[in-house]
């Protein structure tokens, strides 16, 4: 059977309580942080995950232009390594095993020559990850859609730059809403990544809760099941707009937080309980 967990990244301007509280609540094992290290009392989140019987499943790193691992300016990528380290920090402080890798997420244009860039990456998750591995924390090289990242679009490119980092402590990770556009087939991806895969993002395809789109997510399942995954099902889902935390500082985006978060966790335990009935 599988673990469940969700990205509290959704839950903006919330209280940490309250949201591993909701987790808990609708049956999660584990929520996912925000890679924000200065909004958090670790210690304090570290007590109440326990006291509320889940954990921190792992940590989303938040990308920006100052956290450029692919950045020309070597400046600008010193930076982004000592992003990564504090990331890795607070996973350990908070019990973690697991934080995502900032490669080149949020531009889609080269700044220079695109070979050197991917080199700059694989440098600074390779450092990064040695750093991280004295802390027993795993990271996870996400592939975003072509929207919104040029450097890595599917899991067979992660792969290439994984096997490049080549550290046991790394793996790859994907995303169904960014799969959704870019792969051809989301389940033959996932088995074709095999043992490298140790996180995952679930969202349909318009990035709301699994079941209020048109993703088929059984054979995202069965792939999984395949590949004896043994990370969290994680749940990332944000309002379709082109600035979601926009929306959300103006008060939309409501249904996010008790109902899509309960809609979820309900709707993929379903088809889960489905496969496994007819496995067995």
């Amino acid at each position: 059977m599988f673990k469940y967990s969700f990205d509290s990244l959704v839950y903006f301007g919330e209280d940490v309580e309250k949201s591993i509280e909701r987790v808990a609540k609708f049956g999660y094992d584990a929520i996912e942080l925000v890679g924000e290290p200065d909004a958090y009392d670790t210690t304090r989140v570290r007590n109440l995950v326990s006291d509320y019987g889940i954990t921190v499943g792992s940590i989303c790193s938040i990308y920006n232009a100052e956290r450029d691992l692919a950045h020309p300016d070597a400046n600008k990528r010193r930076q982004a390594i000592e992003y990564v380290k504090r990331v890795a920090d607070m996973s350990a402080e908070v019990g973690c095993p697991v934080m995502i890798a900032p490669t080149a997420n949020g531009k889609t244009a080269s700044l220079t020559d695109f070979d050197d860039e991917v080199k700059w990456a694989i440098e600074g998750i390779r450092e990064g990850a040695e750093y991280a591995a004295k802390l027993n924390i795993n990271l996870c090289i996400e592939a975003w859609n072509r929207y919104e990242t040029y450097m890595l679009n599917r899991l067979d490119q992660a792969m290439d730059m994984w096997k490049e980092v080549n550290l046991p402590n790394v793996g790859i990770m994907g995303d169904l809403f960014h799969m959704n556009i870019e792969e051809e087939n989301i389940a033959e991806a996932i088995r074709q990544s095999g043992d490298a895969l140790n996180h995952i993002h679930f969202a349909d395809s318009n990035r709301k809760a699994p079941g209020l789109g048109h993703i088929d997510f059984i054979p995202a399942l069965q792939a999984l099941k395949d590949i004896d995954f043994k990370g969290h099902i994680t749940f990332e889902i944000l309002p379709a707009a082109a600035d979601p935390f926009g929306v959300m500082k103006k008060g939309g985006g409501l249904e996010f937080f008790d109902d899509y978060t309960k809609k979820s966790i309900d709707y993929i335990k379903s088809l889960e309980k489905s496969l496994f009935a007819k496995t067995f």
